[in-house]
């Protein structure tokens, strides 16, 4: 009886959607939803009232030594063994990996730089005698190509289509972005390396202003001359 009941067509109900008076205020909330929201508001309730009573019980004279060995950082208790939980060598090795990642990045911005600098004609040194455009079809190509074979001397980047125009002011934008890219991760770069010089062996002061040859925006530092075994 059971599978001929259930093979029998029914009628498919849907839930009561939001009135339009309502519809403002979001979706309708059904019983599941309301169900959802209670039992979250009673479970923060619970531990607020559980918070209360330790609060309202503990002990005035109690004390541990985490009272005294902890700071809060932004809300949250560290320990102050957390800064120095790692060793010298496991710290290095750290610096070690950041430096060559940091590193690798630089080179890939460095090889797009110069990609994109080939292809836009912008190269400092070493130019090209040819300029690259981009076309959407090959009529827009054949269009292209008979500008600049009617005007081979003065095609000007006005003459060109709007979406050439429009990707090429883009292709020089991503290369100025890119070359900004190339100068932080440089600075990155050099300030990862000055940390990793300092935490290595050996007697080093930090130079006065006065004592500073080349003035320089960052910090210069002395090592001490040692005697090489």
């Amino acid at each position: 009886m059971s599978s001929l009941r259930n093979a029998i067509p029914r009628k498919a109900h849907k839930e009561r959607a939001q009135p339009h008076a309502r519809k403002k205020f979001g979706l309708l909330e059904k019983h599941k939803d309301y169900v959802e929201r209670a039992r979250a508001y009673h479970k923060k309730e619970q531990a607020l009232q559980k918070l209360k009573e330790k609060a309202a019980f503990r002990n005035p004279d109690e004390f541990y030594f985490k009272m005294i060995k902890t700071k809060t950082v932004n809300g949250v208790h560290r320990l102050e063994s957390e800064a120095n939980k790692y060793t010298k060598e496991e710290l290095m090795l750290m610096k070690t990996q950041d430096i060559g990642y940091i590193l690798q990045k630089l080179q890939a911005e460095k090889k797009k730089i110069e990609k994109l600098s080939g292809m836009l004609h912008c190269l400092d040194n070493n130019s090209s005698g040819k300029h690259v455009y981009f076309a959407e079809d090959r009529d827009e190509a054949r269009e292209i190509r008979a500008k600049v074979s009617e005007n081979r001397e003065s095609l000007t980047f006005e003459d060109l289509p709007k979406d050439v125009k429009r990707k090429t002011a883009a292709s020089y934008r991503e290369l100025e972005a890119r070359k900004s890219r190339v100068k932080e991760l440089e600075k990155i770069y050099m300030d990862m390396a000055m940390q990793k010089e300092l935490q290595k062996k050996g007697r080093k002061r930090k130079l006065r202003e006065d004592e500073i040859v080349s003035p320089t925006s960052g910090p210069v530092y002395k090592w001490r001359q040692e005697r090489k075994r």
